[in-house]
């Protein structure tokens, strides 16, 4: 076991301060005491955070790394510190306003993590549902300083934020009030005191949305940017913010055109496979959604499937292609709440008393689900994907501080590694299938689509001339998404309002899946030119007992 140095000491100082600042990151964490507290997400909260970041790589400068962990350590904090430093002082925060991951999700999306079991529970999360009022109206202070700086979010993306607010606010249809009339503490109703508690929380948050709603259509609408695009200084920033490098903007534009060339022919060659001669990409779509072998019917069954999935994946992995230790196990598939669509994954404590967790967002009114389409998203949210990678970082608790293990995730390595990994399933020989690997190809084909319509919208480029030349636009980009990403129409509408809206995230996947790539190639010839014999499996132990890190970083760890 490696004893803690200096720096694990500012590291673990800095994660302390950070929890103390965000109780919504101490409930992420299972970290207790905090839970019925929120965020201040005023200018003067994003003050204190930023002030924390200065103190931090102040300590950082005037420290020595005592070893290679250590030297990891801060080569990662500086880059992860001095880039939120970086947006902040640019105002970035003035405008953090989107469909899918903004301070207005954050508040609600924290509710799915909280413990419900007990009445003790409950009375925490009417605790935390009585504090989003003072919240909320702390965002609407940080938004109304981007009006009066000139720097706010586009117009799209405030009018979609209207939208969800006044759902929030909804007396009907809010999911406080659902959440809170759904309360079972230990298997039955509340009494009238929790009950109470709980009513008067649901109704101070569903007015807070409101008060919210409001201020987005009356101030906000008006000074909104019209254009969707975030520009080049912006986009870069964001940029390196997820991928965790710095990348040629421009060069990666023309490698995502090249890769979706080439992922599309690939598929396209095996719907010939699937499907018969001539036959095209949505001919292989009928197909294998015709089969009966390939379909489930219910939530239920979708929940059954992929824990089955899941637990195969595993018990076959483990002992051949990676060590999995005995807490990585234990992998949750659940139907989330909500009912937005979204497939994700939640990391485990640091106990693992909460284990990790994959979870299903169903969209309403969507009952049969097909295997081969979700197959390869098991693994990107299972194992070897982000189970596997977040898991084994919180488990080698004895050589990473808590920084480390829980605190930097950034998309390029994370999301860069489960497409890695659902490539490595292939190439460990689980996608035989037709059927499972033309799904494969269908989800590389979305990530490689991504890379061309965010960068090219964002950045201006030119559009392909199929869609009328010119350059890259909302209309253009939806037409992009139609021809190349087999979803349905509000999923598509609701990933391109995401594109728009999250600069830089969506392309950090098949970026960071890239950048994973490369890194295992460099470090397989730099063994070579060793004399050594290069091992994928001592490969994938050394990068993922590493913890996430910044790309550039982990490139530096892995081959110097």
């Amino acid at each position: 076991m490696r004893d803690a140095t200096p720096v694990d000491a500012i590291a673990e100082d800095h994660t302390r301060a950070l929890v103390d600042l965000s109780p919504l990151l101490a409930t992420m964490l299972g970290v207790p005491g905090r839970d019925h507290l929120m965020d201040d997400f005023s200018p003067a909260g994003h003050a204190a955070l930023a002030e924390l970041n200065r103190a931090t790589l102040a300590r950082l400068d005037a420290a020595t790394p005592v070893d290679a962990t250590d030297e990891v350590t801060v080569a990662a904090m500086r880059d992860r510190l001095g880039l939120e430093l970086e947006s902040f002082e640019a105002g970035d925060h003035l405008r953090d306003l989107n469909n899918i991951a903004s301070p207005l999700q954050a508040m609600r999306d924290i509710f799915d993590l909280m413990p419900h079991a007990t009445v003790e529970h409950w009375g925490t999360i009417a605790g935390r549902m009585s504090a989003l009022p003072a919240a909320l109206d702390g965002y609407v202070e940080t938004l109304r300083a981007g009006i009066a700086a000139g720097n706010t979010p586009a117009i799209r993306q405030v009018e979609l934020a209207v939208a969800e607010s006044a759902g929030l606010a909804d007396p009907e249809a809010s999911f406080f009030t659902t959440f809170a009339t759904g309360a079972e503490p230990d298997g039955a109703a509340p009494d009238a005191g929790l009950a109470g508690e709980l009513a008067a929380g649901a109704a101070a948050a569903r007015e807070a949305y409101g008060r919210l709603a409001d201020f987005l259509r009356t101030e906000l609408v008006p000074a909104a940017r019209a254009e969707d695009a975030a520009g080049r200084e912006y986009y870069q920033r964001m940029s390196r913010l997820f991928v965790g490098a710095s990348i040629d903007l421009d060069e990666t534009y023309a490698w995502g055109v090249e890769e979706l060339a080439r992922v599309t022919a690939e598929q396209e060659a095996l719907a010939r496979e699937i499907a018969g001669p001539g036959a095209s990409v949505s001919d292989a779509v009928a197909a294998l959604d015709r089969d009966p072998a390939r379909q489930l019917e219910g939530t239920a069954a979708l929940k059954a499937w992929m824990q089955e999935t899941s637990d195969a994946a595993i018990a076959a992995l483990d002992g051949v292609h990676f060590d999995i230790p005995a807490p990585l196990h234990a992998l949750e598939c659940m139907i989330a709440p909500t009912q937005s669509g979204g497939i994700y994954y939640t990391g485990p404590t640091d106990d693992f008393s909460r284990p990790g967790r994959m979870w299903w967002s169903v969209p309403p009114g969507v009952t049969t689900f097909n295997t081969w389409r979700e197959k390869t998203t098991v693994y990107h949210e299972g194992v070897p994907g982000h189970h596997l990678q977040l898991g084994q970082a919180v488990y080698n608790a004895a050589e990473l501080n808590t920084w480390r293990r829980q605190i930097c995730w950034l998309s390029g390595h994370g999301e860069g590694w489960a497409l890695y990994a659902e490539r490595l399933m292939e190439e460990f020989g689980f996608l035989t299938d037709p059927g499972d690997r033309f799904g494969m190809l269908d989800a590389q084909r979305l990530r490689a689509t991504r890379v061309v319509l965010d960068l090219g919208v964002h950045l201006g480029k030119p559009a392909f001339q199929q869609y009328g030349g010119g350059t890259w636009d909302a209309d253009k980009a939806w037409q992009l998404l139609v021809d190349n990403v087999n979803m349905d129409e509000g999923f598509l509408r609701f990933e391109l309002n995401r594109y728009l809206g999250w600069p830089g995230q969506a392309p950090s996947y098949k970026v960071g899946q890239l950048l994973w790539e490369q890194i295992r190639a460099e470090a397989a010839a730099a063994a070579e030119s060793r004399g050594e014999e290069f091992s994928l499996k001592d490969f994938h132990s050394r990068a993922l007992n590493s913890g996430s890190l910044p790309l550039d970083v982990l490139r530096g760890a892995l081959v110097g």
